[in-house]
């Protein structure tokens, strides 16, 4: 059996980080060339959702959804927080996977130790292989992109359905949802749950405190 892992989600300022696999017998690989599965970031949403549909025919599906209210807690304790919390939710899937083979999309700057990591944290007898690009190189880690990317779509468009529009993608990039962000920090409420607090993009949208003036201490 051979597995592939990805990501989906990690720099969104909204919403979830997905951790997406695909688990496949090595003689169906081919079947993922012939559905034309590639990098999820290639394709277009609607394409996705049908090799969604598409890969439950050929292996198994598998993921890990990580909530804003964990990756805080990651990401507060500084130090590569974040590969860590992403290389637990690997290891999940390999533990529950239990491949022969895992390829796996990188998210440290040195794949090799991101892959040792996973494979300490695994425990598992299959062997590990961890790579930069692995969803645009290797089919397998395609298919684990689009489950990842889909998953995370639906979770975002669950938000959209729930808060309106204003949302956007999720991603500090769009303005949409910089600005629903900032309107719902200038609200005075404690940040909400479905908001990633210790994200910069946070931090710099949230309303400065006035300047104290001298005519204050009068």
């Amino acid at each position: 059996m051979v597995l592939g892992v990805d990501e989906a989600g990690r720099g969104s300022v909204i919403g979830p980080l997905v951790v997406g696999g695909f688990l496949v017998r090595e003689d169906r690989l081919k079947d993922l060339v012939r559905l034309g599965v590639r990098d999820s970031k290639l394709l277009s949403p609607a394409r996705r959702e049908e090799l969604f549909g598409s890969l439950a025919e050929v292996g198994s599906r598998l993921s890990v959804s990580l909530s804003p209210r964990e990756i805080d807690a990651h990401v507060g304790r500084g130090d590569g927080g974040l590969n860590r919390l992403e290389a637990e939710a690997f290891a999940r899937i390999v533990r529950r996977a239990r491949p022969g083979w895992a390829y796996l999309d990188a998210c440290d700057p040195v794949a090799e130790r991101f892959g040792r990591r996973v494979a300490a944290l695994a425990g598992t007898a299959g062997i590990v292989v961890s790579r930069h690009h692995a969803d645009r190189d290797l089919p397998v880690v395609g298919a684990a992109s689009i489950v990842a990317k889909v998953l995370r779509d639906r979770a975002i468009r669950r938000l959209r359905a729930r808060l309106g529009d204003g949302v956007g993608s999720g991603y500090p990039g769009d303005r949409r949802t910089r600005a629903f962000v900032a309107e719902h920090l200038a609200r005075g409420a404690s940040p909400a749950p479905w908001l990633r607090r210790s994200w910069a993009t946070t931090e710099s949208l949230m309303p400065k405190s006035p300047r104290p003036t001298l005519e204050r201490y009068a």
